[in-house]
């Protein structure tokens, strides 16, 4: 009967590791199976799977193309309509980042015209599109600086 106390793996399930570079008797002694000479028959002869033998990596030569403003500034977005969670009034990119609508209250926010708002609110530290504007504004809301 099989318990806990006589489990064993299958015959030929367990094999046991080879002992190489103990002497020419073994079949693996001298170079160990690593072969001659090269880097990959010394200690820590690995190659990065990157390495492209010497040659000039692949990155490098293909052509580089566009421009990265490097001074440029990239906004949060929030689109109007993700606005009705919130509720009537002031609205800071504190606020925002506590409702979970934008990543970091640091970087600069902007809400986008896509969708609709039917509550009052008053954004203080964040930009607006012009389509944005002017349904808050028609709402009853404003931009302030």
């Amino acid at each position: 009967m099989l318990e806990l106390s006589n489990l064993a793996p299958p015959k030929g399930a367990r094999k046991n590791r080879k002992r190489v570079g103990r002497g020419p008797g073994s079949g693996l002694g001298k170079t160990a199976g690593r072969g001659e000479n090269g880097q990959k028959s010394r200690s820590g002869g690995s190659i990065q799977p990157w390495f492209e033998g010497g040659g000039f990596p692949l990155s490098q030569r293909l052509p580089k193309r566009g421009f990265t403003n490097i001074f440029g500034t990239t906004y949060q977005v929030v689109n109007l309509d993700r606005l009705g969670k919130l509720e009537s009034g002031e609205v800071t990119p504190e606020i925002l980042r506590a409702a979970r609508l934008i990543g970091s209250a640091k970087r600069p926010v902007k809400i986008l015209g896509v969708g609709s708002v039917d509550k009052s609110f008053t954004f203080k530290g964040i930009m607006g599109s012009k389509s944005a504007v002017e349904k808050i504004q028609a709402a009853g809301g404003k931009f302030v600086a």
